[in-house]
């Protein structure tokens, strides 16, 4: 997998399991301010998709997973 697959697959985990443990209907609920992490998650996936920059990003770069940005390598749609 690609740095941005995994951004993706983290974030989408990160929102699901917030929404989980702060939505009080729910059967893990924890408290109301796991909202505030779902929040945060929107925000930088706000933030990446408008600066190209992600924290996330970095650090996967950095533990060594591919970018994946050309064609033919696996990283075209």
């Amino acid at each position: 997998m690609t740095v941005e697959r995994y951004i993706r697959v983290f974030a989408g985990l990160f929102i699901m399991l917030s929404l989980a443990l702060g939505v009080e209907g729910s059967p893990l609920f924890v408290n109301k301010w796991f909202l505030a992490f779902t929040a945060f998650v929107g925000l930088n996936l706000f933030q990446f998709g408008l600066t190209n920059f992600c924290p996330m990003g970095v650090i996967l770069r950095k533990l060594g997973v591919k970018d994946g940005n050309a064609c033919g390598t696996g990283g075209c749609c």
